[in-house]
């Protein structure tokens, strides 16, 4: 049993750390043939502000997850460094909860792996805060590879 798909979930705090995630991915990917959803989750917040940003009106075609999305730099970013090396993107926007969406997407596409990254957090930070990473491990279908963020600089 191979790797067909792999989800790679990128959020809001992850420009800076895009790179190295996709590089990541490609890794994984590359040898086996895989294809990637980038997927990009939204609260409704951040997807008022992206579209405001974007110029998208909220009333267009433009106006779908999807689309903004796909206009995001670090997808665009990513979409890049998969073509690098010949590997399919599929990109997905969605608004909702993060952990929940993930693994919903994760559902959709029958994904092999789902690729998270983030930080680093103390037992004391989690208890308070929660884990998106923690809850995507728990509740995704398939094996969950969370690149930390000490790793990635």
């Amino acid at each position: 049993m191979g790797i067909d798909t792999i989800l790679l979930a990128v959020g809001a705090d992850n420009d800076e750390r895009i790179r190295r995630i996709g590089t990541e991915t490609a890794d994984v990917a590359g040898p086996c043939g895989a294809d990637v959803v980038l997927a990009h989750v939204y609260t409704e917040e951040e997807f008022d502000r992206s579209r405001e940003r974007l110029n998208i009106d909220p009333d267009s075609e433009e106006s779908t997850p999807d689309h903004v999305a796909g206009r995001h730099a670090s997808i665009r970013d990513l979409e890049d460094r998969m073509e690098e090396d010949d590997i399919a993107t599929h990109v997905r926007g969605i608004v909702g909860d993060r952990g929940q969406s993930i693994v919903e997407l994760a559902e959709e596409f029958e994904a092999d792996r789902v690729i998270v990254g983030g930080r680093k957090r103390s037992p004391t930070g989690k208890a308070v805060f929660g884990s998106l990473a923690q809850e995507v491990m728990l509740s995704a279908p398939c094996p969950v590879t969370f690149v930390r963020e000490d790793l990635l600089e």
